[in-house]
C-alpha cells in the first residue's frame, strides 16, 4: 500500500464506529443539497445550523504563490479588529459543517477563516463519495505547502482588518493533526485546539515529522480533545504525547471523553456525542480566552 492510499489513524477512527440506525438521517440527495459531504455517509437531520445574524460571512480567495486558494470566512459585522482563528478542516473538504463551525467562532467574536488548502488537485472533495478516493488527495498534501497556506491565511485575515496578533487555530480529525503541526511551525500563533488529531503518522515522505516527533518544537499552547472510544487513536498514544510535551516543558492540556468515538464533535454524523461535543466546545472557548485569542 502506497502512502497516498494509507489508512491513517484518523481515517481508521472514522470508519470503525459502530453502525447507527438510519432513522433521524436525511437522504444523500438532501445532504448534498444542504452542502454536506458525500464521503462521510448519512447526515443527521438535527445537524447544528448557526445563523448569520450579526455576522459578515462569505467566500474569499487567498493568494498563495501564483494561485488563489478558496476560503470561507465569518466575522462579527462591523468589527475590524476581531482576533483571527483559522479553521482546519477534516478530510472531507470545505463543506457545511466546517462553515458552520466558522460561524460559531464568529459568534464568539472571532474573524474565523476556513481555507480549502486541498484546492490544487482541482477536485471538489465534498463531491467524492468514497474515502479511499479522498486519501489520494489529502495524503499527498506536503506539510511544507500546508504550513505556507496557513501562514497565507493568517496574513490575508490581517489585511482584511482582523487582528492577526491574536491568532488561533482549531482543527478536527486531519485538521486536528494540522493544529499540532502549525503549533510547532508558527512563531505568531497564540493557541491551538486539536479535536482528535492524529499524533503518529504512517511513513510519508511529504510529512517529515509527526506531531509526536514535533513535541520538542511546539511554540504555542495546544488543547487536545480526544475520545476514549476512538478506534484509530488509542488513549495510550494520547498519554505518550502528553508525556513528551511535559518532558520538553511545553504548555498543553488534554481532555479525554471516555465513551466518545472519533468525530464526536461532528454533529452531522452518527459519531456525534452531544455531551462531549458541547463540553469540548466550552473547553475550546476557555482555552482561546486563557491565551488571549478571544476576549
Amino acid at each position: 500500500m502506497s502512502f497516498e492510499t494509507t489508512m491513517t489513524s484518523d481515517v481508521v477512527g472514522l470508519t470503525k464506529i459502530a453502525p447507527v440506525s438510519r432513522r433521524g438521517f436525511i437522504s444523500a440527495t438532501a445532504a448534498v443539497a444542504a452542502g454536506y459531504t458525500l464521503a462521510a455517509g448519512p447526515v443527521r437531520a438535527e445537524a447544528i445550523a448557526t445563523d448569520t445574524n450579526g455576522l459578515q460571512v462569505g467566500d474569499a480567495r487567498i493568494k498563495v504563490g501564483s494561485e488563489q486558494m478558496p476560503a470561507y470566512f465569518a466575522r462579527p459585522a462591523g468589527n475590524t479588529k476581531a482576533p483571527v482563528i483559522i479553521v482546519a478542516m477534516e478530510i472531507f473538504g470545505l463543506h457545511e459543517y466546517i462553515k458552520d463551525v466558522t460561524r460559531r467562532l464568529a459568534k464568539l467574536g472571532a474573524f474565523a477563516v476556513a481555507p480549502d488548502y486541498y484546492f490544487r488537485k482541482g477536485t471538489d472533495l465534498t463531491k467524492i463519495s468514497e474515502i479511499k478516493d479522498l486519501l489520494s488527495v489529502v495524503n499527498a498534501k506536503p506539510d511544507a505547502e500546508l504550513l505556507s497556506d496557513l501562514d497565507a491565511t493568517a496574513a490575508w485575515a490581517g489585511l482584511q482588518g482582523g487582528d492577526a496578533t491574536r491568532l488561533g487555530i482549531i482543527g478536527f480529525c486531519r485538521g486536528g493533526r494540522t493544529v499540532w503541526e502549525y503549533a510547532a511551525h508558527s512563531g505568531t500563533l497564540k493557541a491551538g485546539v486539536a479535536f482528535y488529531g492524529t499524533l503518529v503518522d504512517p511513513a510519508n515522505p511529504l510529512w517529515p515529522k509527526s506531531p509526536m516527533q514535533l513535541a520538542p518544537e511546539m511554540k504555542a499552547p495546544v488543547l487536545g480533545l480526544y475520545g476514549g472510544a476512538d478506534t484509530g487513536i488509542p488513549v495510550a498514544q494520547v498519554e505518550q504525547m502528553k508525556a513528551a510535551l511535559a518532558e520538553n516543558k511545553k504548555t498543553a492540556e488534554f481532555k479525554i471523553y471516555p465513551e466518545a468515538p472519533h468525530g464526536f464533535h461532528a454533529d452531522y454524523r452518527g459519531s456525534y456525542r452531544k455531551d462531549a461535543a458541547e463540553d469540548a466546545w466550552k473547553q475550546a472557548e476557555a482555552w482561546f480566552k486563557k491565551y488571549g485569542v478571544l476576549s
